[in-house]
């Protein structure tokens, strides 16, 4: 059960901040499989920290959706239902193409480019079978496009869906077992090459959207 804490020192403040942004990003790369059990004193001999620094990032992860907490005070990663798969993948379709609409006028070559260079990383993670590599280099290529978009608001509620859906991610990536660089990373590319905003649309929709739906069947 996870009780409520004292007032955070500084030290402890920052030692929390430490633990909820890494292992949020454990939680968004796929780290954990869905339904995972974790708890405070596995968490805490992780990031070798206390148990108070521990509990508040949990807390705040449970809020952030990224944990599940029961009424018994067990910790797990989400176990998402088909309903809630097609939730966040509605979402995702809705937002995603806004972000790489707003980022078009500013793609220039070197955006390009690197987005080029993160799909040869994203080539190498496939090769070795890597599901976290794959899952960790696909959301840096939608984080630096979505970047250049300048709608911090949009990109932080991105990736809260992210976080929320790294498990089923990590399910889904393993079951589709790919052979290559997923197809619309190029039509992406291409269209921002282009200048053309409805087929940057449709790339990024059918990207975002194209595996969960698989999963939610």
């Amino acid at each position: 059960m996870i009780h409520p804490s004292p007032r955070p020192t500084d030290h402890s403040s920052a030692a929390h901040d430490r633990v909820y942004r890494a292992l949020r990003t454990r939680i968004m790369h796929g780290e954990f499989r869905p339904g995972e059990a974790l708890t405070l004193r596995g968490i805490g001999k992780m990031f070798d920290v206390s148990m108070t620094p521990a509990r508040e990032a949990v807390r705040r992860l449970v809020a952030d959706g990224g944990l599940n907490l029961s009424a018994s005070g067990r910790v797990s990663t989400p176990e998402l239902s088909n309903e809630r798969i097609e939730e966040l993948a509605a979402i995702r379709a809705l937002i995603e193409p806004e972000l790489a609409s707003r980022a078009l006028p500013r793609a220039h070559i070197a955006l390009i480019d690197r987005l080029q260079a993160i799909n040869s990383t994203i080539a190498e993670a496939v090769a070795k079978h890597d599901d976290v590599g794959y899952i960790r280099t696909n959301l840096e290529f939608h984080r630096t496009l979505y970047l250049r978009a300048q709608a911090p608001a949009m990109l932080a509620l991105t990736e809260t869906v992210w976080l929320q859906l790294g498990p089923t991610m990590r399910a889904l990536y393993a079951r589709l077992n790919r052979t290559e660089v997923p197809h619309n990373h190029r039509l992406i590319v291409a269209a921002l090459r282009a200048g053309d905003e409805p087929g940057l649309r449709l790339a990024v929709r059918s990207d975002v959207t194209q595996g969960l739906r698989m999963l939610a069947v």
